[in-house]
């Protein structure tokens, strides 16, 4: 039998081509095991701790009751969202909770970026090296050493910068029972912090720009600023917009521990926020339904901020996380 190119190829039976996707899709997973493996933890850690607790939402629609349990629990629908929106603290939660998350943004956020910026036009290697490390090391600090470092930089009696004031022969101020300072406290308490940790990202950005557009800018005579301005930012820009756009999603969380070590009743106005809610209200009142409620809010605007700036970054021509 002659063999003809052209002749039509034969089907193979419907067993034949299972067998055979099957025996690829083996391959496939074999090749990509250590790829598989590298995730796995990833994946074990939001299965666990991100998809699993969902069901627990189901709390914020009744009047939980921990010896009933979640099946045995009487169903309100939403009662406790109505009582916390017609709560007249409500407000004030909103408000400082906005507020604080939008000082945040504006002060805190570019930080990290000029940070990694400057980082990277060091040329000393070594002294590169040390300035991150200097920079990294406050965010292995708990909340519990900064808040008492603020209390030995900033309170009356032991606070330096009262001494240094009387020195001078000023009034000392009560910077931490002061409720117009309280916010500014807490920008200041996270720059400090976070901001030398969140250069690494930013700094994995600049690290993948192609040198030879650099040379190139050299060779056309740009400055430092020059290269900085029209090579560096324009390449991590992308980076920036994500990171942008996934920061307006916790735009309804403040750091409870943060907040909670800062308090006291003079700033309660200015301090209290809905993880301080949940916390007084939820956990030592034992209201876990309403806490849940406001948990749920606070996704729920999360969510609603994350779409709204993923469309508008797009329709500004960047690219958006999805």
């Amino acid at each position: 039998m002659s063999f003809h190119p052209s002749a039509e190829p034969v089907e193979l039976p419907l067993g034949g081509t299972a067998a055979s996707s099957r025996r690829s899709w083996r391959k496939r997973l074999a090749a990509g095991r250590y790829m598989y493996v590298l995730i796995l933890p990833g994946f074990l850690y939001f299965a666990l701790f991100k998809l699993l607790p969902m069901w627990g939402m189901l709390i914020a629609f009744q009047n939980y009751n921990p010896f009933a349990g979640i099946r045995g629990s009487e169903w309100v629908g939403f009662t406790h969202f109505l009582e916390l929106f017609g709560d007249d603290h409500f407000y004030v939660l909103l408000r400082n909770t906005l507020l604080i998350n939008v000082l945040n943004l504006i002060f805190f956020f570019p930080v990290p970026i000029v940070l990694a910026v400057m980082l990277n036009e060091v040329r000393h290697e070594w002294f590169k090296k040390l300035n991150q490390s200097v920079v990294y090391m406050p965010h292995f600090l708990s909340w519990v050493v900064v808040a008492s470092m603020t209390f030995f930089v900033l309170s009356v009696d032991v606070g330096f910068i009262n001494k240094l004031l009387v020195s001078l022969g000023l009034e000392s101020v009560s910077f931490l029972s002061e409720p117009r300072y309280f916010w500014g406290i807490l920008t200041a308490q996270n720059i400090w912090k976070e901001s030398g940790w969140g250069t690494i990202i930013f700094l994995a950005a600049v690290a993948g720009v192609d040198p030879e557009r650099y040379e190139a800018a050299i060779m056309d005579g740009a400055s430092r600023w020059r290269q900085i301005w029209h090579i560096t930012l324009p390449a991590i820009r992308p980076t920036i917009v994500i990171l942008l756009i996934l920061r307006l999603g916790h735009m309804a969380d403040v750091g409870f521990e943060q907040v909670l070590l800062m308090m006291n009743p003079l700033v309660n106005n200015v301090a209290d926020v809905f993880d301080t809610f949940v916390y007084f209200r939820g956990i030592q009142q034992g209201e876990i339904s309403l806490g849940t409620a406001v948990g749920m809010f606070k996704g729920v605007v999360g969510l609603v901020l994350v779409l709204i700036s993923n469309y508008v970054v797009k329709k500004l021509g960047h690219e958006g996380i999805y």
